[in-house]
């Protein structure tokens, strides 16, 4: 049975828009429990192929994707890369232009 947070972070995490992202922290906020990135990550690892989450629109604070190379980071980047979702030059994301206000 899932506790009341992961609920709602599944439910908030099905409301990021195509084209949108939004930061592990920002939805732990969102969540109820601003300190809870860490939970949001396990979250979507045990949790994206269950419920069908977007789990390539979730990133860093920086703006930028959290895997390492040949473990998940191409295949998030290209994700977001069909959505329309850009990158600079050093790999990153504007926020200001790309990130879900929830």
């Amino acid at each position: 049975m899932a506790t009341e947070f992961t609920e709602t972070v599944i439910a908030l995490l099905k409301k990021i828009p195509m084209g949108k992202v939004a930061t592990y922290g920002q939805i732990a906020a969102l969540a109820g429990s601003p300190r809870a990135a860490r939970q949001v990550v396990r979250i979507l690892h045990s949790s994206s192929k269950k419920y069908n989450l977007p789990w390539h629109r979730v990133i860093n604070s920086q703006g930028k994707i959290s895997l390492k190379p040949n473990q998940g980071y191409e295949i998030q980047k290209a994700l977001l890369v069909k959505e329309k979702v850009k990158f600079s030059l050093s790999e990153q994301i504007n926020l200001n232009k790309y990130q879900w206000t929830g």
